[in-house]
């Protein structure tokens, strides 16, 4: 396994971190502590979650996740330095806090009752899930999805300053250590950066968007936006859901997959274009020898900017599978047949 720094952090994470969201609804206790043994076997030393989990979202499943990994916490506490653990604050959900917008009051409770679940002193890593602001995540970034005029930047700026004045008491309390983002956009990291750097108050060190095959659009902008600035890029869902595992191709619904369960924003991604992409792409992997899903997985690790690829897996099967894809040399003939899909496909969702 190879490591990367976490931004500007000074920490160093593996290339593939543990994804947990499906802990608590398709996956029991049993399986995650199954799930970190083998990951830590293999120099992983990463892990996301967050309040939400697990998925899909619901009133009933928040906190299981966490919940899940204290347990684990619990039971291998002489680990827990050895462990990377991120997790992430929610805005907007009825069931969490009345569907109260991010705030310092509301981090400083978050924080809290995530550290309460998962049993442990602190988080490593601290993210606000999304803005409270819309941004153009989970199908909205196409032209006047919504309007960026309809926001006010003075508004959203003072609430950003409220948010980071939150971290900052707790990072100050030692209940986390660095802070991050998820779901933004290059506007939010410049906004954040230079609110630190003028009131003296934690840095965001990392973004986590969605970022695959079927969907780039972070490449250019922000990923060099990313680099210069020295935050960490950690992608989420770099099998787009799993779509690009090729397991959904001609209407398949496999067994307890999560097509099998209601979604909150629907299958946004299911379109004819994305099939197409993927049946193309799960072509060129078997022509490589690989699988699809790792074919996926390791072109997200070689993209440059990227710091930690964000895995997840329902069997132990397909986290060993999705583990190996870090191994793979991703060479020059493939990267030019896969730019070659990218091209074609460039936006198929």
């Amino acid at each position: 396994m190879r490591y990367s720094p976490l931004g500007s952090s000074g920490l160093e994470v593996s290339r593939a971190c543990l994804g947990t969201m499906t802990w608590g609804t398709q996956n029991t206790q049993q399986d995650a502590d199954q799930q970190i043994a083998y990951a830590l076997s293999k120099g992983v030393n990463f892990i996301d979650t967050a309040e939400m989990y697990s998925i899909p979202p619901t009133a009933e499943s928040y906190g299981k996740t966490e919940t899940i990994i204290g347990n684990w916490l619990a039971r291998h506490a002489e680990q827990r330095g050895d462990i990377i653990l991120a997790s992430k604050i929610a805005p907007g959900l009825p069931w969490v806090r009345g569907g109260k917008p991010l705030s310092r009051e509301t981090v400083i409770e978050a924080v809290d009752n995530s550290l309460q679940r998962l049993q442990t002193d602190y988080i490593d890593l601290y993210q606000l899930h999304w803005p409270n602001r819309t941004s153009p995540h989970f199908g909205k970034h196409f032209p006047n999805r919504y309007a960026f005029t309809a926001a006010s930047a003075e508004a959203e700026t003072a609430g950003m300053l409220d948010i980071l004045q939150g971290l900052d008491a707790c990072v100050k309390a030692g209940k986390i250590r660095y802070c991050g983002l998820s779901d933004d956009t290059p506007w939010g990291i410049a906004t954040y950066l230079k609110l630190s750097e003028q009131h003296d108050l934690p840095r965001m060190v990392s973004i986590q968007n969605e970022f695959n095959l079927l969907h780039s659009k972070d490449w250019p902008y922000l990923v060099e936006h990313c680099v210069m600035e020295n935050v960490a890029f950690l992608p989420w869902s770099p099998l787009a859901g799993g779509m690009l595992s090729g397991k959904y191709l001609g209407g398949a619904r496999p067994e307890g997959s999560r097509w099998t369960m209601m979604q909150r924003n629907g299958l946004f991604r299911d379109t004819e274009a994305s099939s197409a992409a993927i049946a193309a792409y799960v072509a060129l992997a078997e022509k490589h020898g690989m699988t699809a899903s790792q074919l996926a997985i390791a072109w997200c690790d070689q993209v440059d900017g990227v710091t930690s690829t964000i895995i997840g897996a329902t069997t132990m099967e397909q986290l060993q599978e999705d583990i190996d894809a870090f191994d793979i040399e991703f060479n020059d003939e493939l990267k030019g047949e896969v730019a070659e899909l990218v091209k074609r496909f460039t936006v198929p969702f």
